[in-house]
């Protein structure tokens, strides 16, 4: 179901889920269908088990649900989800241009490029040239930064480096601080006065002059 298609009935009967089938005699437990994130399911206990299409959500049986049960658990990742909408066929690369809903939100992809819907778009009212207008983006930024976005790690391994070399060049400055200082000469209070200490005057021939003029 998409929101194209879907119905007054359909999401009336949407709403009636889950559906409890019965009970199974073995294990004492209710039978229920349900519709997930990642499509329909049984659930009986914790056991659950994907369901093929949608259609089993209404029509699946009590019976039919025992024998899906008697069989293994097939280990699955999971089960694609439906598009919300089909735009139609991109002329340039005949592919069909679907709306979906991903862990990031809705987004609009041709299979290959996908493009995040703006604030603004709705599913409901996005047209076909929105969604080619979306990819053309896209696929520009792509190619001006060098192919599709990544996380950058080695920028956090170099940013947590940093630390180290500023730490090792502070304390090698620390360590070449002594040295400097047993350079440089020490000033004491003898040094001091030794500087400041003031020299005899000397004698001036006016006052040896005067010494013989009074004799």
């Amino acid at each position: 179901m998409t929101l194209d298609t879907i119905t007054w009935e359909d999401a009336l009967r949407l709403l009636s889920l889950p559906r409890t089938l019965g009970t199974d005699s073995q294990t004492g437990e209710d039978i229920t269908v349900q519709n997930g994130r990642y499509g329909p399911y049984l659930k009986r206990g914790v056991d659950s088990r994907t369901l093929t299409s949608e259609d089993q959500l209404f029509s699946l049986t009590l019976d039919e649900a025992l024998e899906i049960y008697s069989k293994p658990k097939e280990r699955r990742r999971g089960v694609a989800k439906p598009p919300l909408k089909e735009l139609g066929m991109d002329p340039a690369t005949q592919k069909p241009l679907l709306v979906k809903d991903g862990r990031f939100g809705m987004y609009v992809t041709d299979g290959e490029t996908n493009a995040t819907l703006r604030r603004g778009d709705t599913v409901e009212a996005l047209t076909l040239e929105r969604g080619l207008e979306l990819l053309a983006g896209r696929r520009a930024w792509e190619a001006e930064n060098g192919g599709a976005s990544r996380p950058k790690k080695s920028s956090r391994k170099k940013a947590a480096a940093a630390p180290k070399e500023t730490t090792a060049k502070a304390s090698t400055a620390k360590a070449r601080a002594p040295r400097a200082s047993k350079s440089a000469p020490t000033l004491t209070k003898n040094t001091i006065k030794k500087g400041t200490a003031k020299k005899p005057a000397k004698k001036t021939a006016t006052g040896k002059a005067k010494v013989k003029a009074d004799e």
